[in-house]
C-alpha cells in the first residue's frame, strides 16, 4: 500500500535499522531494500530536475570525503554543501579517492554555479584545488576556427583547512591558495560561514549522513552491498534533508507587536535557496512528477534520392 511505503521510506530516510522496520511492519528485507531503492532512484531524478539544474550564487561551498564500508571493499563517498543556506549539493561515489572522484564533484558544483564570486573550502587534499582551478574556466568565443581558449573565472576564491596531530597535539593551518585575505572575510560574512576559514559545515552534514545511513558509521558491522543500494540511500537522505526538514540556522527572526517579540520562522535548506516555497512531506516528494525529456524518433527509412538538373543522381 502507498501509505505503507511512504511510512517505511521515512523511517529509512531517517537512520531507522533494517531489522527494526522488517520486525515492526512483518515484512521481508529484500523487499524493504527494494523499496529503498526505488525512492532513491526517484529521489536522484527530484534532485537534478529541481537543484542540479538551477542556476544560483553559491557564494561559499564546502566539500569533503567519507570512507564507506562495503562487501567489496573500501568505497569514498564526496559531498558539497552551500553554506549559506545549508543547501546539499550532491555527492559522488568511486572505488579509489583519486583525480576523479573529485573533479567529478566539483563539476557538479559548477554546473549550478553562477559566475559570482565564490569561496571553495575544502581539507588538505590536493586535488581540490587543480579540479576548481580546471572546472570553473569557461570559453572565450572569438569567431576563430578551432577549439576556444578557456578562461578562468573572476573572484574563485580557494582555502585549504590543514589538520595534523603530532604527540597527541592538534594543529590547524588555515591556508588561502587562490584569491586576496579581504575577499575571503566578505564571502565568510555575507554567507554567514563563521569568523575564519572552516570546514564545519560540511562535517556537520557528514554526522547527519553517517546518523542516518548505517555504512557510514565509523564503528560498526553495517556493510552497504552494492554499490547502486548505496547511491539510493545517499540520495534518499540528501533529499529529504534538503526539502522534508526543518534547519535552525537557516530561519528567519519575525518581531511581532510593540515590544519586538521574536516569533521564528521555519525554513528548510531548499526554502532558504529559494527552490520551494513550502516544506515537503516525504510523501509529496515520493508522488513528485520529474518532467521526462522528449527525444523525437529517429528516422530509419532510406534517404531520398536527390536528382541533379542533368537528371543524374
Amino acid at each position: 500500500p502507498a501509505m505503507l511505503f511512504v511510512q517505511v521510506t521515512t523511517l529509512l530516510a531517517y537512520g531507522c535499522p533494517l531489522q527494526a522496520i522488517v520486525a515492526a511492519f512483518d515484512l521481508d528485507e529484500r523487499t524493504v531494500a527494494d523499496g529503498q531503492r526505488m525512492a532513491g532512484h526517484h529521489c536522484q531524478a527530484v534532485h537534478m530536475e529541481l537543484v542540479q539544474h538551477q542556476q544560483m550564487e553559491l557564494q561559499h561551498v564546502q566539500a569533503d570525503e567519507i570512507k564507506v564500508k562495503s562487501q567489496f571493499g573500501p568505497v569514498w563517498m564526496a559531498m558539497a554543501i552551500m553554506v549559506s543556506t545549508r543547501l546539499w549539493l550532491g555527492g559522488v561515489i568511486s572505488e579509489k579517492r583519486d583525480m576523479q572522484l573529485i573533479q567529478a564533484l566539483v563539476a557538479q558544483v559548477r554546473l549550478m554555479a553562477l559566475c559570482r564570486p565564490l569561496l571553495f573550502a575544502v581539507d588538505g587534499l590536493a586535488s581540490y584545488i587543480k579540479a576548481v582551478q580546471q572546472s570553473f574556466r569557461s570559453p572565450l568565443h572569438t569567431g576563430k576556427q578551432g577549439r576556444p581558449r578557456l578562461i578562468a573565472w573572476p573572484n574563485i576564491v580557494l582555502v585549504q583547512l590543514l589538520k595534523r596531530r603530532q604527540q597527541r597535539k592538534l594543529t590547524i593551518e588555515r591556508r588561502i591558495v587562490q584569491g586576496s585575505q579581504a575577499l575571503v572575510q566578505r564571502l565568510l560574512r555575507t554567507s554567514r560561514g563563521g569568523n575564519e576559514i572552516n570546514t564545519a559545515y560540511i562535517e556537520r552534514l557528514n554526522a547527519i549522513f553517517r546518523q542516518r545511513l548505517s555504512c557510514l558509521a565509523r564503528r560498526s558491522r553495517a556493510l552497504t552491498r552494492t554499490p547502486d543500494s548505496l547511491i539510493a540511500g545517499l540520495y534518499l537522505v540528501g533529499t529529504v534533508y534538503n526539502f522534508c526538514t526543518w534547519h535552525e540556522s537557516v530561519r528567519l527572526p519575525l518581531y511581532v507587536g510593540h515590544r519586538g517579540r521574536v516569533s521564528w520562522v521555519k525554513r528548510t535548506p531548499a526554502i532558504a535557496a529559494a527552490l520551494t516555497d513550502h516544506r515537503w512531506t516525504v510523501a509529496e516528494l515520493l508522488m513528485f512528477n520529474v518532467p521526462t525529456t522528449y527525444h523525437p524518433p529517429q528516422r530509419r527509412s532510406r534517404p531520398k534520392k536527390i536528382f541533379c538538373q542533368c537528371g543524374l543522381t
